[in-house]
């Protein structure tokens, strides 16, 4: 298990996150681990792979937290998704123990106290956007209305009635203390030149001039330009691309743009596998990763024996049509299975047989050779956004999911312009009844997306550009490219970031 929340164990309520396998041998040091070791693996058998598990202060359990993911209502949630009402959970629980409350036992002026807290308190020094505490409400929100059901407990988090209606029909609510306007002061975009900037100087290492930085300590710029190229190119969350395997990859075809390619459902948000596009310039930079930097620590990882040692590794002897793998069984059987049910845990213990020897089936390694987490990105991206401060680009950061916005974002403004170009030929009316049946730009961003209702796309990626006038991209087609367009239509919104050098 992995852990997180602090030094103090006493003090503090713990997280950790459990992984799937044998149990460490160093918890033979610990003689009442010793002496209960077989309760300890039949509670290891009962857990999923990456499932949360909190720790109360002076190391006591309270299972009736912990039984919150066992519930119908996470049970069948993502790992990502687990983790980030994980998180949210653990600040409101040491928020509580600070607060001298029980989770039980809290109550909405505990509430009230959480949100100067956690917002506006001058006294945090880890005060959180608005954005992240209206994040935390709705995690806390679906705790207590289960441990309600369940304990009896009462819900601190006040309701009241929102704007509009939930997808079933109800209607929608919000927490009292939710902050207005969340997404216009929290989300940004990056705009092509933009984009260019943070892989290049905050990723990849380069100086301004696109000259390599001596004092650049990465050692996997091709792998992480790469990686953020594939994000930004077709709009896939960080779990979906990060759980990509080679054997997904298309072949690269000079003649084509973009490559039709297919998400598998056990990697995709509610289990929804769809097309994506593959621009063939990230295609390109991808292949040059594989036979590049991943191939120099594959070959560090079989002279090391990592591979053979990997636990609960499965060996792909053959890659079958209909997207099926063989797979070799412990007891070496053969066995096929499709990839649409691998899921991104499965995925990273995957080892392909080759002429060479063992390596990974995921496209994605760490430097030691192994599959890398996708959640081990965002310490990519932190690390990015420190350099680019350290080099003066204050307020200029990026996050995975700011790539999928700012991809939602190109495609919005491109796809005013396609269907005009395509499509100059139509009268009005006939245009007016193209679109009536095949829709507009924003069905292509939903579609782009995987966006199963299309008020997400609106209201969330592209809320403060629904104002966006068909007219001032055709203003610009003729004689704009589609970088310079975009500078030019959001050169005065803040929340778009461009090449800061270009502004200078």
């Amino acid at each position: 298990m992995g852990g997180d929340g602090g030094e103090d164990a006493s003090a503090a309520w713990r997280l950790f996150f459990h992984r799937v396998g044998a149990l460490p041998a160093t918890v033979l040091d610990d003689a009442v681990a010793r002496a209960h070791w077989g309760v300890l693996e039949r509670a290891s058998g009962r857990m999923r792979d990456g499932q949360p598990f909190f720790v109360g202060p002076g190391g006591l359990v309270d299972v009736r937290v912990n039984r919150w993911f066992c519930s119908d209502e996470l049970r069948g949630l993502s790992q990502s998704t687990w983790r980030k009402y994980a998180y949210s959970l653990l600040v409101w629980l040491n928020f509580l123990s600070a607060y001298g409350v029980g989770w039980d036992e809290a109550d909405a002026e505990a509430q009230d106290a959480l949100k100067v807290w956690r917002v506006s308190d001058g006294r945090n020094p880890g005060t959180a956007a608005p954005g992240t505490y209206h994040h935390d409400l709705v995690a806390l929100r679906l705790f207590y209305v289960w441990a309600a059901a369940e304990y009896g407990v009462a819900n601190p988090i006040r309701m009241r009635r929102g704007w509009g209606r939930r997808r079933d029909g109800s209607a929608a609510e919000r927490p009292v203390t939710a902050p207005s306007a969340v997404r216009d002061r929290d989300v940004k975009w990056f705009d092509p030149a933009g984009f260019v900037r943070f892989r290049d100087v905050g990723l990849m290492g380069f100086t301004v001039d696109g000259r390599d930085d001596p004092g650049f300590r990465g050692r996997n710029g091709q792998r992480d330009g790469a990686f953020v190229d594939g994000l930004y190119g077709t709009g896939l969350r960080l779990q979906e691309w990060g759980s990509v395997l080679v054997a997904e990859l298309p072949a690269d075809d000079p003649h084509r743009e973009f490559s039709t390619c297919r998400l598998a459902a056990a990697t995709a948000k509610y289990g929804r596998g769809r097309r994506y596009w593959l621009p063939r310039r990230v295609l390109v930079e991808v292949l040059g990763y594989v036979e590049g930097e991943r191939a120099h620590a594959v070959r560090r990882a079989r002279q090391a024996g990592r591979y053979e040692r990997l636990k609960g590794a499965r060996v792909v002897t053959r890659v079958l049509g209909a997207r099926r793998l063989r797979l070799r069984t412990i007891d070496d059987r053969p066995a096929d299975v499709s990839l649409d049910a691998l899921d991104p845990t499965a995925r990273r213990r995957l080892l392909v047989e080759t002429a060479d020897g063992l390596e990974p089936a995921a496209l994605w390694l760490n430097e030691d050779g192994l599959p890398r987490d996708p959640h081990g990105w965002e310490h990519t991206f932190t690390t990015a956004n420190e350099r680019l401060a350290r080099l003066g680009f204050t307020g200029f950061a990026g996050s995975p999911h700011m790539m999928r916005h700012s991809f939602a974002l190109r495609w919005y403004s491109v796809g005013p312009l396609l269907y005009e170009a395509r499509f100059a030929y139509l009268t009005e009316d006939e245009t007016r009844d193209f679109r009536e049946q095949f829709g507009n730009a924003w069905d292509l961003v939903q579609m782009m997306l995987g966006h199963a209702d299309q008020r997400t796309t609106r209201e969330t990626y592209l809320e403060p550009f629904r104002s966006l006038e068909m007219e001032l991209l055709m203003l610009h087609a003729a004689e704009a490219a589609i970088p310079d367009l975009m500078a030019s239509i959001f050169h005065d919104e803040r929340r778009v970031l461009g090449d800061p050098l270009a502004a200078r």
